[in-house]
């Protein structure tokens, strides 16, 4: 009989060795090998001999997509939930994972599915609790208090559910591993056995996942290789907003963002996200500027802050809260090249509204603009947007999907569009927007000046 033995695994990759080492030889992150015991029993891997199968043999059947009941998470999920699939969901403690979760499995189960709900975290008065507050009333939710996953399968028996959730994936164990739950070996396991369940019987399993200070899911990577679909869940605490957005997502794209607000009722559908991130109805005032960013799908306006002011002693300061601050250094290199704008002695601030964290470099345009709105304090017309990528020489590019954009912005009631040249003729016709090409920077500076 062998001997329990121990041995090192990366807390990042899961790259294993049979000694400790200062650094991990996968991932090169110094002290991140924990050391863990090897039970030496039967694999749980160890099945039935399977043989390949031809490609053209395998039936085309239609995929059937079961909807969660929240618009939001099926438009970021791809289109809905697939039988069978592994979604892990992360986010900052108190944003709303379980709430959202236990809202999903009301939805589920009103349309006639049994939901499973397996908490290692709340106690089933708990969640009861929070039932009650959320108005989750339905037949077909069940709520499981059980840590270890090798009882899993024989709790589920009985019931058959369509879908079941893990609050969290960190707080369940196996007792073929000796370690605590939430470490390298156990996640790693524990996740194994859910995904082949999973993939034998078609059911969904929702696993939720803590997050590390810096906001990634805590444990390996190779957590995040081994289900179907990412998914992260983003906020502040205290605003009211929450966004989902898709990480990985073997059934659909990841480009897509759910909106979603928190009400004492638990999380609402943002069904029109373009009126959350504009401040109607305020006067013009210098260093606004209105964007419209392409997020997934659908068009977002998005209105861009910027306030320049004089810089104390020393190195000038660049803030940016919904940009990468290097895109805004890039930006007003541009604007002191291409402008001759002393921006080197200013400080620069710039914040997006609304929390949304901007990648569509088609906002370059509107960002520049805030910024010299602020420089010479000139406020810009309040039913003006901005569209344009702006390239290191200063030229004006165009950006994708420019009529589904322009539409949006009309159906808004926005009346002028400041955009890149060359671009007015792929536009549909009937908008009623004042359409103002312009080819460089320095037409941009010329417009806000005459203002």
């Amino acid at each position: 009989m062998k001997k329990t033995g121990t041995r090192f695994v990366c807390s990042e990759c899961g790259y294993e060795s049979s000694k400790w080492l200062g650094r991990c030889p996968g991932c090169l992150t110094w002290n991140s090998l924990v050391e863990e015991v090897v039970n030496p029993s039967k694999s749980p891997y160890l099945q039935a001999v399977t043989y390949p199968v031809p490609l053209q043999s395998i039936a085309q059947e239609h995929l059937q997509r079961m909807s969660s009941g929240n618009s939001e998470l099926d438009r970021v999920l791809g289109g809905g939930i697939v039988p069978g699939s592994l979604i892990l969901l992360g986010g900052d403690p108190g944003i709303g994972k379980s709430t959202l979760l236990l809202q999903v499995a009301g939805n589920i189960a009103r349309s006639g599915q049994t939901v499973v709900y397996l908490s290692g975290e709340e106690s089933m008065k708990q969640l009861r609790l929070r039932s009650l507050r959320l108005g989750v009333e339905e037949q077909g939710v069940y709520l499981l208090n059980e840590q270890n996953i090798d009882n899993l399968e024989a709790s589920l028996k009985e019931l058959a559910p369509a879908v079941v959730i893990i609050d969290s994936i960190q707080t369940v164990y196996t007792s073929s591993i000796s370690s605590v739950p939430g470490s390298v070996a156990q996640l790693r396991q524990c996740t194994a056995q859910i995904l082949e369940y999973a993939k034998r019987t078609e059911t969904t399993f929702f696993l939720v996942g803590h997050v590390t200070k810096e906001g990634a899911l805590a444990g390996p990577r190779v957590l995040e290789h081994m289900v179907d679909v990412v998914i992260y869940f983003e906020g502040d605490k205290n605003v009211a907003l929450r966004l989902l957005r898709g990480v990985k997502n073997r059934y659909g794209s990841t480009d897509e963002v759910g909106l979603m607000e928190m009400t004492g009722q638990g999380l609402v559908e943002v069904t029109d996200p373009s009126y959350v991130f504009l401040s109607p109805g305020q006067k013009p005032c210098s260093g606004s500027a209105v964007s419209s960013s392409f997020e997934g799908t659908r068009p977002l306006l998005i209105e861009v802050q910027a306030l320049v002011a004089n810089a104390g002693p020393g190195y000038a300061r660049r803030m940016a809260s919904g940009i990468d601050q290097n895109r805004l250094a890039l930006i007003i290199a541009i604007l002191e090249k291409q402008c001759g704008y002393p921006l080197a002695v200013h400080d620069v601030y710039l914040k997006v509204t609304g929390g949304l964290f901007l990648k569509d470099p088609s906002v370059d345009l509107a960002i520049a603009a805030a910024i010299v709105s602020s420089y010479r304090d000139t406020p810009i017309a309040a039913d003006t947007v901005f569209i344009g990528e702006l390239s290191l020489s200063g030229q004006i590019r165009p950006v994708p999907f420019l009529e589904q954009r322009l539409k949006e912005i009309d159906r808004m009631g926005f009346r002028k569009v400041i955009l890149p040249e060359s671009t007015v003729r792929k536009v549909a016709p009937g908008l009623r927007l004042e359409l103002v090409e312009i080819k460089t920077i320095d037409s941009l500076v010329e417009l806000i000046t005459e203002g």
